[in-house]
């Protein structure tokens, strides 16, 4: 973003589709309009996603991520050498994930999310092995 803007998210929000049944196995068609780019930021970008379901297990290499839920709720699950921890997020809430933590969303009855996520992200369907 070269300069100062405003970004008005109930505005960007009404342009997305739910999408009410997202699977790990969701093609980028199958997602299609349910996500969207807000602007670049530092190294990656802020983004927006409506939907209900499952994601695949992600992760970052390059920082941490902000995870803001608009409206609804999800959990969020952290896998570390531990194991895995599932944390639930409402509407209002935010965590930070650290850099390099495999983690995914579970959305059972849909959300809204935004998202600071720096860039590559590693995507992987199946769980992580350490």
């Amino acid at each position: 973003m070269s300069k100062a803007t405003v970004i008005a998210l109930n505005q960007q929000f009404e342009h997305l589709q739910f999408v009410g049944n997202r699977t790990p196995d969701s093609s980028e068609a199958e997602l299609a309009g349910a996500f969207s780019e807000l602007c670049h930021y530092r190294n990656g970008a802020i983004y927006i996603g409506h939907y209900a379901g499952s994601s695949e297990w992600e992760r970052h290499s390059q920082g941490d991520e902000i995870v803001q839920v608009i409206e609804g709720a999800t959990n969020l699950v952290l896998l570390t050498k531990d194991g895995e921890t599932s944390l639930s997020l409402n509407a209002g809430e935010l965590m930070v994930v650290p850099q390099n933590t495999w983690h995914r969303f579970e959305t059972p009855k849909g959300v809204k999310v935004m998202t600071v996520t720096p860039q590559p992200t590693d995507h992987q369907v199946d769980k992580p092995s350490f």
